[in-house]
């Protein structure tokens, strides 16, 4: 049985819980929708979140748009995929396990590889060990894989056959799964995690990120036959009017 946090985390980012009616919680809904709609041709299941550089909110937004899905009665995985840096656990106030993590649980996935033939046998060993790696977060829907060990060799890992067989057997358990991702410039961890989404999301500071900047996250997710699926704003100044204003204030 997966792991269950009796008590809600009461961090201040967890926005959709502690304010669902804000200007802030209307435009995560209104990201949802939209990302909803980006693909008439598939279904979108797999969402990655990244940003230019650290500091531009992702792991935010990430964990508030996870909660915006499990709002709608989806089950929702969030994946810390930053194994350098993730903070996912922070957020959601999850004591964090170095042994019991994402990049431990892909190292750890060789053991159902290579178990036995029956079918069954099979299926009760990923239950098993999915409930070793899997925290519930007190929000209901909603389950995290916090990061774990960051290993020497992350783009290694994260590209490996372990993890595409790992990814594609948590798209059957899960509704939707979200990666919260690294920065895209500087490291190519993000990058070779776009094979397995369906929609890439990049998160950018209004007034500080370059136009420049932006145009070579496009080139470089474009340089791994990927593309941008929409761009989130981040930390507007608010205005009275403004739909988007809230996130000025974070």
């Amino acid at each position: 049985m997966i792991k269950e946090k009796n008590k809600k985390s009461r961090n201040t980012e967890i926005k959709m819980v502690n304010n669902p009616k804000s200007s802030f919680s209307e435009a995560i809904r209104a990201i949802r929708t939209n990302i909803e709609f980006s693909s008439v041709d598939k279904k979108i299941k797999t969402i990655i979140i990244t940003s230019p550089a650290p500091g531009d909110g992702k792991s935010f937004i990430s964990a508030n748009l996870a909660i915006s899905y499990a709002m709608e009665n989806r089950k929702v995985l969030l994946i810390d995929c930053d194994l350098r840096r993730g903070r996912q656990d922070k957020i959601f106030g999850v004591k964090k396990d170095n042994t019991k993590g994402y990049s431990n649980l892909i190292l750890n996935y060789s053991k159902l590889l290579n178990s036995s033939d029956s079918g069954e046998s099979t299926a009760i060993s990923k239950k098993n060990i999915f409930s070793d790696y899997i925290e519930k977060t007190g929000h209901k829907n909603l389950f995290l894989l916090p990061n774990g060990v960051t290993p020497p060799n992350p783009i290694e890992l994260l590209s490996s056959r372990k993890n595409e067989v790992l990814l594609n057997d948590l798209k059957d358990k899960f509704d939707i799964i979200i990666l919260d991702c690294p920065p895209v410039l500087g490291l190519a961890d993000t990058l070779v995690l776009t094979k397995y989404s369906d929609a890439n999301i990049v998160t950018i500071t209004s007034e500080r990120t370059r136009l420049e900047t932006l145009r070579e996250v496009k080139k470089s997710i474009e340089k791994v036959n990927s593309s941008i699926t929409g761009i989130i704003v981040n930390k507007t100044k608010k205005k009275s009017s403004s739909y988007y204003g809230y996130y000025g204030y974070y």
